[in-house]
């Protein structure tokens, strides 16, 4: 089946390129039975790629459920997936079948997996491997056929570094991964979303479709939805119930928006008011070169004075300026005179990190904690924003 189909039956509307390549990938995928990682925010409908991969695949006709990791207990996650014993427990009065004998043949679909216990997780892997497991206080091995696919929210990676994930049990789960892009990186898709919900809610509720005027328009693309789809789905249906004219203004829009300033639209103001995360970072870049070009025409002076020479009223390329000549003593060593230069470098050397340990903070918050995403617009691997994150303690 093509994409388009694909999107008509399962209800997705958007042509955002990522968004077009995770379906592409889960129709590829879906015929054979390897096992898939979607990963994406909350709300973007990880869950729909799941289906997507069930009904294409060999085990359509068999039995589907989707299990979320994070909404089960710990104490009874493992009776929940691989059934126990009568007498198990004190609450197992008789013997009881989990999701993998249920499911024998089919397909899990294992949602927030990133929140499930490491001993569940040990379990986890064993079926993986071997299509095997044991009921909860039973020493009988059972075998199960499944299809298994995940989903998560977190960086996986990190779980593992942090030893909150096995790292084998994520190789495992690895395969193929599908990324599930958040609405605020697809814009265009949101005014095609909105117009889709408000028809849904509109029949629901029996009235009109709800339209937007020309200026609460772009406030919609500008918010950044940090819910993502499910929040857009709702903020239309909030809206359909309680505006009371079909078409909607921007005051509505701006009364009817969370006011959390982190999730607000950007304000238009002077250029330095709203400089780019990438100009700061420019900039630190070329107060680091400045910072060089001046040492080293600091080092030469150094040496001319040493030398007997007079020193200049002004170091031309960078900013820095010497005021009055500094008294030399010409029993005073050389290497003392390297020392007492050292000091003010000292201090811009600290002043450069705390611009630094500014700027990480910022892309960790103009990502939402999204430690890859933030890693790429600093311009420094995965591995590296981690030990500074560390290093900086902004854990």
């Amino acid at each position: 089946m093509d994409r388009v189909s694909v999107k008509q039956r399962f209800s997705i509307i958007g042509d955002h390129p990522q968004l077009n390549s995770a379906i592409d990938i889960a129709l590829q995928v879906a015929p054979t039975d390897v096992t898939v990682l979607v990963n994406g925010e909350n709300g973007t409908g990880k869950d729909v790629f799941s289906k997507i991969i069930h009904q294409f695949g060999k085990r359509k006709h068999q039995p589907f459920i989707a299990i979320n990791c994070g909404a089960i207990p710990e104490g009874t996650i493992d009776s929940e997936l691989f059934g126990h014993e009568k007498g198990a427990f004190t609450s197992a009065h008789e013997a009881r079948k989990g999701y993998f004998e249920e499911v024998n043949s089919g397909t899990i679909f294992l949602d927030e997996i990133a929140e499930m216990p490491l001993a569940t997780q040990s379990r986890l892997l064993r079926v993986l491997e071997s299509g095997e497991f044991l009921r909860v206080g039973s020493s009988k091995v059972q075998r199960t056929d499944v299809r298994v696919i995940t989903a998560t929210n977190k960086n996986l990676l990190e779980a593992v570094a942090m030893g909150k994930f096995r790292e084998d049990l994520y190789y495992r789960l690895n395969t193929v991964t599908i990324h599930v892009p958040a609405l605020r990186d697809r814009t265009k898709d949101i005014l095609l979303l909105f117009r889709y919900f408000a028809s849904e809610f509109a029949h629901k509720y029996g009235r009109n479709p709800i339209r937007l005027d020309e200026a609460a328009k772009p406030l919609l693309l500008a918010y950044r939805w940090p819910g993502n789809v499910r929040e857009l789905r709702n903020f239309t249906e909030q809206l359909t119930v309680l505006s009371p004219e079909e078409q909607v203004s921007a005051e509505r829009i701006q009364a009817t928006l969370p006011s959390n300033e982190i999730f607000l639209p950007v304000h238009v103001g002077s250029p330095a008011q709203n400089q780019s995360f990438e100009t700061e970072r420019e900039l630190l870049y070329k107060i680091l070169f400045d910072l060089k070009a001046d040492v080293s025409e600091l080092k030469k002076t150094v040496m001319h004075l040493m030398d007997g020479g007079q020193i200049p009223s002004e170091i031309p390329h960078g900013s820095l300026q010497v005021i009055s000549p500094p008294p030399v003593k010409p029993q005073q060593p050389y290497q003392e005179s390297v020392i007492r230069m050292d000091t003010p470098l000292l201090e811009e050397s600290l002043s450069l990190e705390r611009k630094e340990k500014d700027l990480i903070q910022k892309a960790l918050l103009k990502y939402r904690n999204n430690r890859k995403k933030a890693a790429q617009e600093l311009g420094i691997s995965e591995r590296t924003l981690y030990r500074k994150i560390k290093g900086y303690d902004l854990e």
